[in-house]
Formats: structure tokens, C-alpha cells, sequence
């Protein structure tokens, strides 16, 4: 039997990058779901593809900053997939500057999605978990989150905050049947890298052990071991997948 074999998910963010590629491998895995995310081109475009290959696969328009979407998206996914056992919290932006350079707004553009959005997604669905007594949590950490990153006060600030919350959680929901991990990725090969110069890029492969950038299947792969069966004895963690970067 496949390992998400009855199990529905919903994914932040899940119409590019790392979403997208958890969304395949999901389905490829039984799962049904659900994408939730701004770039509805994108998800339509995704939810077709998927579609045609046999998978059950829905796009809703969500943006995750507004909790009353949320609670209504939610309610949605119950509705037309039947429950909701698995929430991936992947959606996060970036918006880099240095501390003497960052602004209020983009300070507070990313707290609302990458830290407001995965407690306003995490509140909206918990009832549903709790109610079955069953249910997976997953969080987009950083391995930044460790050891801090220049220009990315904002960022860093966002995913230390999301391992917090990450722990909390696991206090207060594992006897509800539910477990609450966080993955923290190191540099992945996603359509942002493609922005970075080469330089740069030889510098962080430089950094890492295994000597390359991650790819999206490899953090898929995390995420779909800690919503299996196979992990349902593991909550409060933080799986670095980051070919040894941080140790």
C-alpha cells in the first residue's frame, strides 16, 4: 500500500518550488490534496498536469496572512476532500536587506506570511485533527534559523520563531493524536537560486559536505516520511536536510 494511502494534505505555497514537488510526490504516494496559494496561474496550471496523470488534486486561492480565508479554506477542503489530515506550512517570501537597510515594510511582509500564515493555517486546521484524534504538522524551517544569515533579519526572525512554535505545538497537540515537526532545508535548488550568481552558488556548494545544492524531491522526501506512519513516534523535531551544513 502506498504511505499517504487515504490521507488528504493540504500545502502552503504548494504551486511552485518545494510545494510543488511535495504535492507530486504526495500524490504519487495516495494522498488527496489540496494547494493553497496566491499564484492561482500557477496552481491551476499544476492542478491540470496532476490531474491528467490520475491524481486528486485541488487548487483553492488562499492567502495565508488572513486567518478569516484560512478558517473558510479550511472549511472547503473538508467539504470537497473529506478531512484534513496533513498540513504542510510551506509558504514564505523573502525580502532581504541588511538591518541598516531594511525597511518596516518588509520586516512586516515577511513576519505576516512566514510567521502569522503558519499560525493562522496551523489554528484553522487543528480543529479538524483534533476532532478525528489524528494529524501531521509540518513546518518550513531553515537551517539559517541556526546560525543567523546576513540580510536576512526578517527571515531568520521568521523560521527561529517557527521552530518555537514547532515545539509548542508538540507539547500541547500530541495527546490529540497529533504530531508537529519542522523541516529545515539548507540551499535548494529552486527557481529562486536561479537569481543567485554563480559565485555565490559555488561558495555555498563549497560550504556544504556533500559538495552540491539540495533538490525539492529530497525535501519532499522529508516531509513524506514525517507524515507516514513510519514517523508516528517522532514530534517536536527538526529534520535538517542540508547535505551537512549545519552540524
Amino acid at each position: 500500500m502506498k504511505r499517504l494511502t487515504g490521507k488528504t494534505a493540504i500545502i502552503t505555497g504548494g504551486a511552485r518550488g518545494i510545494g510543488k514537488a511535495t504535492a507530486k510526490k504526495f500524490i504519487e504516494e495516495g494522498a488527496s490534496v489540496a494547494i493553497w496559494d496566491i499564484d492561482e496561474s500557477a496552481g491551476q496550471e499544476l492542478t491540470v498536469a496532476l490531474k491528467a496523470n490520475g491524481g486528486n488534486l485541488r487548487f483553492y486561492k488562499v492567502n495565508t496572512t488572513e486567518l478569516a480565508a484560512v478558517t473558510e479554506a479550511a472549511e472547503q477542503v473538508k467539504n470537497d476532500l473529506g478531512s484534513i489530515d496533513i498540513l504542510i506550512n510551506n509558504a514564505g517570501i523573502t525580502r532581504d536587506a541588511s538591518l541598516k537597510k531594511m525597511s518596516a515594510q518588509q520586516w512586516q511582509q515577511v513576519i505576516d506570511v512566514n510567521l502569522t500564515g503558519v499560525f493562522n493555517c496551523t489554528k484553522a486546521v487543528f480543529p479538524y485533527m483534533e476532532a478525528q484524534g489524528w494529524g501531521r504538522i509540518l513546518n518550513a524551517a531553515s537551517v539559517v534559523a541556526h546560525n543567523g544569515n546576513f540580510g536576512q533579519t526578517n527571515y531568520v526572525a521568521t523560521k527561529a520563531g517557527v521552530i518555537g512554535m514547532t515545539k509548542t505545538w508538540a507539547r500541547e497537540l500530541g495527546r490529540k493524536g497529533i504530531t508537529v515537526n519542522a523541516v529545515a532545508p539548507g540551499f535548494i535548488n529552486t527557481e529562486m537560486i536561479g537569481t543567485v550568481p554563480e559565485n555565490i552558488l559555488a561558495d555555498l556548494r563549497a560550504k556544504t559536505p556533500l559538495g552540491r545544492l539540495g533538490e525539492v524531491e529530497e525535501i519532499a522526501n522529508a516531509y513524506l516520511f514525517l507524515a507516514s506512519d513510519e514517523a508516528a513516534f517522532i514530534t517536536g523535531t527538526v529534520l535538517n536536510v542540508d547535505g551537512g551544513l549545519v552540524m
